[in-house]
């Protein structure tokens, strides 16, 4: 048995959320002269926390779903067999690890430890290069802006290096705000040198001078991690580009929540200390943009993306993923999936193999899959066989997005997933554009009626009418891509919509309007822990148990904690009360 060299701990936020905090008090306590570190995250968020072992032999033992105690971490320092984590096999064939590469593997803070790991030699190679070559050799590699919208990056660098004026603005958007998305995060927590990285690069191939990394203020740990790596770069002189007579400025702007500040325009204007809302183009930030200066925006995944293509060749990079859509893509995995998390896979890979394959869904039971985030489509398990690239998703009425990818079991009901995505876009509108403002809310309230159980045929013509007119004329993305998951539901699951229309039916039973709750008596053992968690006093223990529906709120309270499953959602006794 090999000697442990030092023990890794995995606190970004996943990690922390699981216990990783108890866990690194109890290892720490217990490990005395042998190096404890902690990391960020490898993107197995559902075996969180994760503990590694690295031995004096080169090898490494994992631990999964460790407990913070000290019992825990005695059996861990024994190299104990129990709670030994595997990564799952279908999933570590199918990844392909360049951009997470170091993710969760080393400090994210320590400076000494991302350049033993090779970070910063994509920088020294591309400062043999000229400017020119180097976005020459990002055009090569095919990539795509990771965003959402796919713009290519290198043709964006060009627009931005051809202005040839004494000070240029470069911008990273970490405001990410999908729902159920958390790639940029982990990558700020956990490589944010990668980040930082990919920024230098592209500052000495446009000829920025002022960087900004746009980070939603929820995102703690990632501005900490950022942070402390600008103040690591400062003093190590890597903010110092040669034929630069000033080192370059970086400034971290905590953004407020607003979804919309995720479109350029917004967020510069949010840079600007105005209201964050997107402005009519032209001009293009690339012409005008912060301050009326030449102005590019990427985001988080496309900068780590930087350091990936040089280190390993433009061409060799091309060569990953599709035709038209090069490389790997990191998604955020969440829904109804066993092991949900962080994957990053190469472009061409199918839905089916993420859904199924990476995050363990047993065929049968998932109906659709929802991509790019609540301006995305919700595809049908019947497409599972597309391949993920830009232009494939499109084809189906979905969007890439930044990457969130959110499965939805066969217990959902895909018009009221419509009608949450609706009402998150119309709350986050900016109001600016009547097409966003007021169509949104037309939409909204359209779907809020079929989901109540009193909806129309009318309804339903009304969603088909005035989404694509909504796409055409809304002014940003925002309000160009909020009628997806209607128009996407609508597409793939009209039948459902019609069974809450026309018959008052929600097949999933997921619409508190069209359901009732029941216990059943036959498995009922009358422990009162339904009463007890009742919210509104709906379960009358002296009639039998019974449930007055009329004061029910649907909280589902009731059906969690039943110990025997005696309680349920079943079809409205009453269909059009």
């Amino acid at each position: 048995m090999a000697d442990i060299k030092r023990i890794k701990v995995g606190t970004a936020s996943c990690g922390l959320a699981a216990g990783a905090g108890a866990v690194l008090e109890a290892i720490r306590k217990q490990a005395g002269s042998i190096p404890v570190s902690e990391t960020g995250c490898m993107g197995h968020c559902y075996a969180e926390p994760i503990v590694e072992l690295e031995l004096t032999d080169g090898s490494s033992i994992f631990y999964g779903r460790v407990k913070g105690t000290d019992e825990a971490a005695a059996a861990i320092l024994a190299q104990s067999e129990e709670g030994r984590f595997v990564f799952p096999e279908k999933r570590s064939k199918l990844e392909k690890l360049l951009v997470t590469r170091l993710a969760g593997h080393i400090n994210p803070v320590s400076l000494d430890e991302y350049k033993a790991n090779g970070g910063f030699s994509a920088l020294e190679k591309v400062l043999t290069m000229t400017p020119e070559q180097v976005v020459d050799a990002v055009k090569a590699s095919g990539l795509r802006g990771r965003g959402g919208a796919g713009f290519p990056t290198g043709m964006k660098w060009s627009f931005l290096a051809a202005k040839k004026v004494p000070d240029k603005v470069q911008i990273c958007n970490a405001d990410e705000g999908d729902p159920g998305a958390f790639m940029d995060r982990s990558m700020m927590e956990s490589v944010p040198y990668q980040v930082l990285e990919g920024m230098l690069i592209g500052a000495y191939a446009t000829g920025a001078t002022r960087l900004f990394i746009y980070c939603r203020a929820e995102y703690p740990l990632a501005i900490k991690h950022l942070t402390i790596a600008i103040e690591e770069m400062k003093k190590a002189g890597l903010n110092k580009l040669p034929g630069r007579e000033a080192p370059l400025e970086i400034t971290i702007k905590e953004g407020a929540g607003a979804f919309v500040c995720g479109e350029e325009t917004a967020m510069i204007h949010s840079l600007e200390g105005k209201r964050g809302t997107p402005r009519f183009r032209p001009p293009f930030p690339t012409d005008s943009g912060w301050n009326t200066l030449p102005t590019a925006i990427n985001n988080v995944e496309t900068f780590a993306n930087i350091p990936v293509i040089f280190q390993i060749g433009a061409d060799a990079y091309a060569a990953i993923g599709t035709e038209k859509s090069k490389g790997t893509k990191i998604f955020a995995l969440a829904g109804d999936v066993k092991t949900p998390g962080l994957v990053e896979v190469p472009m061409g890979i199918t839905l089916g193999e993420i859904v199924y394959d990476i995050g363990g869904a047993e065929p049968g039971t998932v109906k659709a899959v929802q991509t790019g985030g609540p301006s995305g489509g919700c595809i049908p398990a019947s497409e599972f066989g597309v391949k993920i690239d830009y232009d494939s998703l499109g084809k189906l009425g979905a969007i890439m997005g930044s990457g969130g990818l959110i499965v939805i079991g066969n217990n959902r009901c895909m018009v009221e997933t419509a009608r949450y995505f609706l009402n998150f876009t119309r709350r986050e509108s900016c109001g600016k554009c009547t097409f966003c403002r007021v169509g949104t809310t037309r939409m909204y309230e359209a779907l809020e009626r079929i989901t109540s159980g009193k909806g129309s045929m009318d309804d339903i013509a009304f969603l088909e009418d005035i989404a694509p007119k909504i796409k055409k004329g809304a002014l940003c993305g925002l309000g160009q891509t909020a009628p997806n998951p209607a128009l996407s539901t609508l597409r793939y699951f009209k039948n459902e919509y019609l069974a809450h229309v026309q018959d008052h039916v929600c097949e999933a039973l997921a619409c508190p309007a069209l359901v009732d709750v029941a216990i059943d008596p036959a498995k009922c053992i009358k422990c009162k822990l339904c009463v007890k968690t009742c919210p509104v006093g709906a379960i009358d223990p002296a009639n039998n148990f019974s449930v007055d529906n009329a004061k029910c709120t649907k909280c589902n309270s009731c059906i969690e904690v039943c110990p025997k499953k005696a309680v349920s959602r079943v079809r409205k006794q009453s269909a059009n009360a």
